[in-house]
């Protein structure tokens, strides 16, 4: 029997299926991406058969489960970017949400910063997200206080190196990224050179 294209699943198949995500996505919180998916089995209770034959891969299974969170992570960061009125302070807001989020969940951090780029619908949704601050950078420019050389490719940029920035140095220092963005930024202000 199948459903939308999709063959209907047993009871315990489709169980086994909502602990796999389950768990990719505690595993993938804690520890990033490229967290062993036997270790995510492990966590599950199932077989890393039963992980394969469900998933086929690592990809799959980060596409069945990081979509909504870099959507969630994502939308947060521009409600608190939208509910600021000066246009600079609504730009510095959003990249220093995404940042302070990269600091906090490795799984957001691998996922923004297109660490695997092999998982379709999540870079899809990661180009849709970012694509959506255009308006914020967009906004700060025609005030005059963003830099009007400054691109969505440089916004993705900042936020890939903070990216590493955090991956590099977040177990000796946990905050090192905060001065990082602090430079950065004030290099995007304008009046500060072209």
């Amino acid at each position: 029997m199948k459903t939308e294209g999709k063959p209907t699943l047993r009871r315990d198949a489709r169980r086994n299926q909502e602990r796999l995500l389950t768990a990719a996505a505690e595993a993938f919180r804690e520890k990033g991406l490229t967290v062993p998916l036997e270790e995510i089995a492990q966590r599950a209770g199932v077989s890393a058969g039963t992980l394969y034959n469900r998933f086929g891969g690592r990809e799959a299974l980060i596409d069945a489960v990081m979509p909504e969170l870099v959507a969630e992570r994502m939308d947060e960061a521009m409600r608190r970017a939208e509910a600021v009125d000066d246009p600079w302070e609504s730009f510095v807001t959003y990249v220093t949400v995404l940042c302070e989020q990269q600091a906090d969940d490795p799984a957001f951090r691998d996922a923004i910063s297109r660490q695997l780029q092999d998982a379709p619908e999540l870079t899809a949704r990661c180009t849709a997200e970012l694509a959506k601050s255009v308006r914020l950078l967009e906004r700060a420019q025609q005030s005059g206080t963003l830099r009007p050389d400054v691109t969505s490719d440089d916004l993705m940029l900042l936020i890939f190196t903070n990216a590493l920035i955090v991956r590099e140095t977040v177990e000796a220092t946990p905050d090192a990224w905060r001065r990082t963005l602090s430079f950065s930024l004030a290099g995007l202000r304008a009046g500060c050179g072209s």
